[in-house]
């Protein structure tokens, strides 16, 4: 089944929703594949998307005292061989140059899949004193990882992402300093301006980041009821600063070993927007993380609908409102429109002869689809309230449809039937690694452990958990 719209066709959302999610990023003109298999293209108006979520989620790393840095693409192969249990845990996604300038490479290198190890390497050679720490260092960058089943900003051989990379005194302190990431940057960022609510909670032993003690992870119900981890923290222990000597001297001259922490967030937050807000006329984009929040356009090619058009465009944008003009001629104000709705911009502000007339305007919410009018003095004062309304209702949104789609269980049977149109939440206890073995027979997985009472735990091996069981991508 498909529905037709003025600027092509969208698969049923509801009934093929992996071929819909592919119409919606070539529809809306998001991304496109790249040259080299699994490689993705980020079209602007993503790109655009993109932007606003990087500065988002990086002033909020700023708050928690972390600084930005750049370290190299590329890293040596004995790098990586220092920390068994993290190579073993990448080795089938790396890329390894071998040869370069003609020659046979003495060392192989490996194209990052993740920095732990060049960190390490460097932390190693920066902390002395225990006057060094905490150091709090973050850089966003590409990272490549050799995909087997790539999808457009969910996997690709190369993605953008920003990785912190942090050195503590005390176990404590680097499990609260992760801690604080985790809920303060993450849980707050996706939650408060992306308007998709997530599930926090701590990854179980063997779905935890090679080289780990403990992982948490933020995990999102997608349209069609599966997950999608949004973004992780981890706590390293002392595992990476032994294998590369991370050390200081404390205030009584004793030589101690650091504790390290990492994590993470990626452009698969792109897909995860898509995925959560996306309806059958293609993408909706929440007024915060908008970088067009209001799309004004004229409803006739004619000098005085265009001049007042570009008259609401300019006052909008003097009221802080990140807004596009749209006055062409061709295509036709039909197309036009099909084509805002496909990109989700939240407002269309219609500016037509008999508005004019009646000294008004036609606004469009995109998130609910339906029209009013706003005399045209009114404007200006009424659309910042109203975007701020329109976020709290995608959020709320949102949130109705994880509770509908969560279901209680006892059992490993009722987990996987559950687990077909939503999660499942069911005592850890009541699952085991047996438990885990049969879910993974049916394509389900434990995406987090939390509290009863939905709270992140402080590790996996808390009493009383509760695992949420879900199909994911």
């Amino acid at each position: 089944m498909v529905q037709h719209g003025g600027s092509g066709v969208l698969a049923s959302v509801q009934d093929d929703f992996p071929r819909w999610y592919q119409d919606v990023l070539e529809k809306a003109q998001l991304a496109d594949n790249g040259p080299v298999r699994g490689t993705m293209v980020i079209r602007p108006y993503a790109y655009a998307i993109w932007e606003g979520m990087q500065a988002d989620v990086d002033a909020r790393i700023k708050r928690t005292g972390a600084e930005n840095v750049y370290l190299p693409l590329f890293i040596p192969e004995s790098y990586l061989e220092r920390e068994a249990e993290h190579v073993e845990g990448f080795s089938p996604e790396l890329a390894v140059v071998t040869h370069a300038g003609g020659k046979e490479l003495t060392e192989p290198v490996v194209v990052r899949p993740t920095s732990e190890t060049v960190f390490g390497a460097l932390m190693a050679k920066w902390v002395q004193s225990h006057r060094d720490l905490p150091m709090l260092l973050n850089q966003w960058a590409n990272v490549v990882r050799w995909e087997l089943r790539p999808r457009l900003f969910l996997r690709t051989t190369e993605f953008l992402w920003q990785e912190g990379h942090t050195a503590h005194a005390t176990a404590a302190d680097a499990a609260a300093y992760a801690r604080r990431i985790h809920l303060e940057v993450y849980r707050d960022f996706l939650q408060d301006t992306l308007a998709i609510p997530v599930l926090v909670g701590v990854k179980s032993p063997r779905e935890r980041f090679a080289g780990a003690v403990n992982t948490m992870t933020c995990e999102a119900m997608m349209g069609d009821g599966k997950a999608l981890q949004m973004a992780t923290s981890h706590e390293l222990g002392q595992n990476f600063a032994r294998a590369f000597d991370i050390g200081y001297t404390d205030a009584s001259g004793t030589v101690q070993s650091c504790w390290t922490t990492s994590w993470g967030s990626s452009t698969r937050m792109m897909g995860g927007l898509i995925m959560s807000h996306g309806d059958q006329a293609g993408l909706r984009v929440p007024p915060r993380i908008a970088p067009i929040q209001a799309v004004v356009v004229a409803v006739k090619d004619d000098e005085r609908t265009a001049s007042a058009a570009s008259a609401v465009a300019d006052e909008l944008s003097e009221a802080g409102v990140r807004v596009r003009l749209d006055v062409r001629g061709t295509p036709g104000f039909g197309r036009r429109i099909v084509e805002w709705e496909l990109k989700g911009v939240p407002l269309r502000i219609e500016v037509g002869p008999r508005d004019l007339d009646a000294q008004q305007v036609t606004l469009a919410r995109r998130h609910v689809m339906g029209k009013t009018t706003v005399p045209l003095d009114r404007l200006s004062a009424a659309i910042p309230p109203l975007l701020e309304e329109m976020q709290s209702e995608m959020l709320a949104q949102a949130r109705e449809r994880l509770a509908a789609r969560t279901t209680d269980v006892e059992t490993v049977a009722e987990a996987i039937a559950a687990a077909s149109t939503g999660f499942a939440r069911i005592p850890y206890a009541a699952l085991g690694e047996t438990g885990e073995d049969e879910l993974a027979a049916k394509a389900v997985t434990v995406r987090c452990l939390q509290t009863e009472d939905g709270g992140l735990p402080a590790g996996a091996d808390q009493d009383g958990l509760v695992a949420i069981v879900a199909r994911s991508y």
